[in-house]
Parts: structure tokens; C-alpha cells; sequence
């Protein structure tokens, strides 16, 4: 049984827990981030995003361009991702004075078009000459897959096509350059592979198919491509190395890799685009490839809180079980790409685990990557902190204490801010006959298929999620998560003993119903693979969804604590408010007393006490302190 992910969020108006992240996007997040793309953020680094487009005009123009390009060779990606959060935005929350904000920076963006269909400020500015020459490092598709998604999601918020136009004349553009003129090569960084797919999902235009389709299956035939085609040319962006096939993806075909390797977003936004045609090409030797993929990240080599890319070297998948606390990379690009390929496996194949993964990844590291007061984000997302060592030594020098204002590399911000507006698009999905509930969210969700319903919960901190049917006449399933050791669901009051496939409980609703699902609300404790060698003797809390931190803040010195084993897990009575309304879970622990030296043949004395753990989502806000997801266990 296929689905479709098509409620967007259009048809999707939040309330609750995401609610209150939705309307920081709104209110905070994209005021914020639009002063950094002017350069108008105190403190925050310099972005010249918007600068880039006028003078990207202007050298078409043939007029004095000024400062010139400033930034990443990527930097217009990141205009691209503000307006797609903008645009989810909106259609929950119309905002005059937004959408005519987003109107003047398409216009500035459709002057930036080359009258052959090109866009990207980088060449437009510095050379022309150089355009299509360096696919490796240039991230001109990368940047066009971008755009394309911007422009779908903003026509799909105003109707508007001007941005949809201008991407049209651009994958035309790129249809000449790789399909009509047989031009060799594929991305450097994937990500206008899932983007065509949107725009061919939206306009039908057959080529925007071809295209993803080529780029997915060309990639690793000729793994020495990069190599061939930087000996033809004298510069380079970055000096990056076109010998590591690995690191690129494209040391073989796609449907013959059966690791996760190499950089970890371009690793995910590829499988994302790849399971997104394999499912539309009912091409089960694409989906089965993903399949494998999907293993290796989720099965041997994905951290507790849905991140993933454990090493700095490359921001990559290392080895199966290597996953390090102190100096995990964990991207929170990744962790938003990984959601992305969740979702489209999820349409091929309905199965909870791809949305266990989808919500593990969201409530934890991809919420950690952004400050409480939406001004402030992390790039990557250790497990552990540890104030004189993370940042300071030249190991740990990614693993940052504290979130800054914004990056010199600005793709997590931004990206971060446009999946928190499109939640809708993760938590629902649909066919004819049935309408699918992966992620449990308090809102208002029109379904294409005629289901219409109301969702009410305080998740995830409340674990009863109750629905109103207001218009039914189809199936429902519900998500039964892997971590929810009981559960009922109850209909009009009546236990309501359901057919559960894959996770999903599956049964009729009829208009007026009232559906009742309960879940576990008790925390537990997570224990790690005996493969993992940094994990061994180590434990973990979680609750619900929510995997908890153990920070200075709440305990003073955090790395003398250890966790009693079968100690008693209580949550607090009440909500943090200061923490966005958590509820605080305090274990029972032991702190044991420093030897003195460096070295001791004495062994440490150790007192009982209690370790109080916060949401990992959470960490960081009070100041920089110590941090742990993993304590050691005692008896």
C-alpha cells in the first residue's frame, strides 16, 4: 500500500508544542534571519546574501557591481530555504507585510536570471566563463534544487508564480546543458535530485522527471568523473580532493551501494531524491538500494537522538557503531535530510519505523539546533560537553558550547526554520482510502481524500492525543511508536481493538467520532549496542520521544555521576517554563569524589544522589556547562 504526502501545511494548522515553535519561526525566526541576509544582525556573522542578487543583477546589467560576491559558494541557498520557511509560514499565518517582503526578494532574484535560464550569483559575478565547469565544488545545481523548492512551496502558499517561472526557465536550462547536450556529470552535493521531483509533482513537466531521473542513475557510473573534469581546468573553489569517491557518493551506482558514506546531507538528500523516483518509476531495484541505505544509517550508524555524520573529517558517516559522544559532528542538516528520506520511504512503504526515525530526529537534534529564543543555532550537535576541552582542543575544536548568532557556513539556520513551518508535510500523509497520522500534533488537518479532523495533546510532553473526526467516511491509521510499550485507543468511548500493520493501527472513523489514543508516558532507560565501544557500561533516559541530557546547570559537575542500575525515574510535578515547558526527570545516581591527582591506586569514594536530566532539545540555554546524554551505570 502506497501513500502520499500530500497534506501541506496548507491544509494543516498547528496548535500546542508545535504551535509555539511555529509562531517562533514566524514571529522571531524569519525577522531574524531576514536582517542577517541584509547584514543587519548585530553580532551575527556577515551573510551579503541579498547583496549578492542586486550585484548578480547589476553584472548583468553590465553596470559597476560594488562589493562583489561575499560568502560560500552556496550562499544563495540560503534566500532559498528562508523563503521556503516564509512560505509554509504564511499559509498558516497570513502576513501582509511578509509575503510583500518575500515579493521584493523574488524580484530581486528574477533579475539575478541569466537570459538563458542560469542562476547563481557566484559565476554571474566573479566569471561567467566558469559556469558548468566545476560540478564538483560549484554547487550550482545544488543551489537551483534549492530555489526549486522555494519556488513550489511558494506557489503553493500565494499561488504566485513569478519565483516558479524563473525556476521553470532554469531547469530548462540544465535540461539543455545534461539532456539535450549530453553534457557529462552530476552533482557535487546532491539536492536537486528530490527538488525536481517537487517541481515535477507541481507543473508535470516531464523534463524536471528526466532530469532527477539522470542525475540519480548517472552518478557512479564514471566514479572518475570529478577527477576527469579537474584536470581540465586550472582553478578551484576549495581545493576539495575529486579522489575520494566515498566522500562524494559516487564511487558506484547508487542502486549498488549498500553503505552510508561520505558526506552525511548530500548522502540523504541524494536517497531522499532517490526514493522519491523510485516510488513514482515503481523501480524496486532504486527502492530496494534505499532500503539497504536506510539500514546502514538507522541500524549501525545513527546516534540515540536521530543525528547522524559522526566525524568532523568530511561532516561524515564514519564506521558501522563508531559513534562518539564528545566529538560527534551531527549535523543538523543532517538530521532535517534524514527526516527527508523518512518520509519519502514512508510513502513507499507504511511503516512506523520511518516515522519513529522522522520524529526522533525532529524532537531531538533538530530542535537542539536552535536557541529557545530563535536567535541562535547549532551547526553541529555533540553528545557530550565539556567546558576547556569542546571547543578548545583541536579534536573537539566543532563542538560548540554554545549557539552562535549565525555561520559562515549558514545552511542549518535557515533549513532548520523551513521544517519546523512544513511540520504538516512530515506528520500526515494519505491515499484514497485511508488518512495517515505519523506524528502526533495538536491542530486542524484537511486531508485531499475528504478526511477533515481536529487533534488535541500536549505531546510531547502529555501522551493522550484525541481526535474529532469532523468529516470521515475512510480509514484512519494511527502510529503506534516502537518505544510505547502499552497502548490503547478508544472510540466514542468504547476499547476499539484495531488491525495493526507495520505499526499502524488501521480502522473506519465515521463523522462525529472521537478517537482516544493513550500511550506509554513512563520514562525508561536506553542502552546502547555492546558493538558501540565508547557506549559500553553507559545509559541513557528518555521519555516518549524525548531523549534527556544531564547539564551542569541542574547538577554541578556532571562527569562524576553515574546512574544506579533500575534506579527509579521520577518527572516533575510541573513544567519548566524558562525551558520551553519541559518536565525535568530526576534518576537516581551516584557522585563520585575526585582522587586528588591524576591517578590513584585508591579506589573512589562515591555518595548517592540524584541526577536530574532536561530534554536534549533543551541543553545549552542557560549557559555553558557540562553536558552528557550517556552516564556509566552502577549496581
Amino acid at each position: 500500500m502506497k501513500i502520499q504526502h500530500q497534506i501541506s501545511s496548507a491544509h494543516y494548522i498547528s496548535g500546542g508544542f508545535i504551535n509555539r515553535w511555529q509562531r517562533l519561526v514566524k514571529d522571531t525566526i524569519i525577522p531574524y534571519q531576514y536582517e542577517v541576509l541584509n547584514d543587519r544582525a548585530e553580532g551575527a556573522e556577515k551573510s551579503h546574501v541579498i547583496a549578492n542578487f542586486k550585484n548578480a543583477a547589476k553584472a548583468l546589467r553590465g553596470e559597476d557591481i560594488g562589493d562583489g560576491f561575499y560568502g560560500m559558494v552556496f550562499q544563495d541557498s540560503d534566500a532559498a530555504k528562508w523563503i521556503e520557511a516564509a512560505a509554509f509560514s504564511l499559509i498558516s499565518y497570513p502576513d501582509e507585510v511578509l509575503e510583500k517582503t518575500v515579493d521584493a526578494l523574488i524580484d530581486l532574484i528574477a533579475e539575478a536570471q541569466d537570459e538563458d535560464g542560469y542562476l547563481n550569483t557566484y559565476f554571474t559575478i566573479n566569471d561567467k566563463e566558469k559556469r558548468w565547469q566545476n560540478l564538483m565544488e560549484g554547487h550550482e545545481l545544488y543551489c537551483s534544487g534549492h530555489m526549486m523548492e522555494a519556488a513550489c512551496a511558494y506557489y503553493e502558499a500565494t499561488g504566485k508564480k513569478k519565483l516558479l517561472e524563473v525556476m521553470e526557465r532554469n531547469a530548462e536550462h540544465i535540461y539543455k546543458m545534461f539532456i539535450a547536450e549530453k553534457r557529462e556529470g552530476y552533482p557535487g552535493h546532491p539536492e536537486i535530485e528530490l527538488a525536481l521531483m517537487k517541481m515535477y509533482r507541481l507543473t508535470r513537466n516531464v523534463h524536471c522527471l528526466e532530469l532527477a531521473e539522470h542525475f540519480i542513475n548517472v552518478r557512479g557510473v564514471d566514479p572518475h568523473f570529478f577527477e576527469k573534469e579537474a584536470a581540465k581546468r586550472d582553478w578551484s573553489v576549495w581545493g576539495n580532493d575529486a579522489t575520494n569517491h566515498h566522500y562524494a557518493q559516487n564511487f558506484a551506482p547508487l542502486k549498488e551501494q549498500n553503505d552510508a558514506v561520505g558526506h552525511s546531507v548530500r548522502a540523504v538528500y541524494l536517497y531522499t531524491g532517490a526514493a522519491d523516483l523510485a516510488a513514482e518509476k515503481d523501480d524496486t531495484e532504486l527502492l530496494s538500494a534505499c532500503r539497504r541505505l536506510w539500514e546502514s544509517i538507522t541500524k549501525r550508524r545513527m546516534y540515540v537522538t536521530g543525528g547522524i555524520g559522526s566525524t568532523l573529517i568530511g561532516e561524515a558517516f564514519s564506521v558501522d557503531y563508531d559513534l562518539p559522544n564528545d566529538t560527534a559532528y551531527n549535523e543538523t542538516c543532517a538530521s532535517i535530510g534524514l527526516m527527508m528520506f523518512a518520509a519519502k520511504m514512508l510513502e513507499a512503504d507504511p511503516d512506523r519505523e520511518y516515522a519513529d526515525v522522522m520524529e526522533l530526529a525532529f524532537y531531538n537534534t533538530v530542535l537542539a539546533g536552535v536557541q529557545l529564543d530563535g536567535k541562535k543555532f547549532f551547526y553541529t550537535n555533540p553528545l557530550e560537553i565539556i567546558p576547556g576541552i569542546s571547543h578548545i582542543a583541536a579534536t573537539h575544536w566543532h563542538a560548540l558550547p554554545q549557539r552562535p548568532g549565525w555561520h559562515t557556513c549558514a545552511c542549518c539556520p535557515p533549513n532548520a526554520a523551513r521544517l519546523i513551518s512544513s511540520f504538516g508535510k512530515y506528520a500526515y500523509g494519505e491515499n484514497t482510502t485511508t488518512a495517515f497520522c505519523h506524528l502526533y500534533a495538536d491542530g486542524e488537518v484537511s486531508f485531499k481524500n475528504g478526511v477533515k479532523l481536529t487533534c488535541s495533546t500536549e505531546y510531547p510532553y502529555g501522551f493522550t492525543v484525541n481526535y474529532d473526526i469532523i468529516q470521515g467516511g475512510k480509514t484512519l491509521a494511527l502510529r503506534i511508536p516502537a518505544w510505547s510499550k502499552s497502548y490503547s485507543i478508544t472510540k466514542n468511548g468504547e476499547a476499539l481493538s484495531a488491525e495493526v500493520v507495520k505499526g499502524y493501527a488501521y480502522f473506519d472513523v465515521s463523522t462525529g467520532d472521537k478517537i482516544t489514543l493513550t500511550l506509554d508516558s513512563a520514562p525508561y532507560y536506553v542502552y546502547a549496542s555492546t558493538k558501540v565501544p565508547e557506549l559500553t557500561g553507559c545509559v541513557a533516559v528518555k521519555r516518549g520521544p524525548l531523549v534527556y541530557c544531564f547539564e551542569g546547570a541542574d547538577n554541578g559537575e556532571v562527569l562524576p555521576l553515574s546512574l544506579k542500575r533500575g534506579g527509579k525515574l521520577t518527572v516533575s510535578d510541573t513544567a519548566d517554563t524558562a525551558l520551553d515547558g519541559a518536565f525535568r526527570i530526576t534518576a537516581e545516581a551516584v557522585r563520585a569524589d575526585d582522587c586528588g591527582s591524576l591517578y590513584s591506586s585508591e579506589p573512589l569514594t562515591e555518595q548517592p544522589c540524584e541526577a536530574v536530566a532536561i530534554p536534549y532539545y533543551t541543553w545549552g540555554n542557560r549557559g555553558e556547562n557540562q553536558m552528557r546524554v550517556w552516564l556509566s551505570e552502577v549496581r
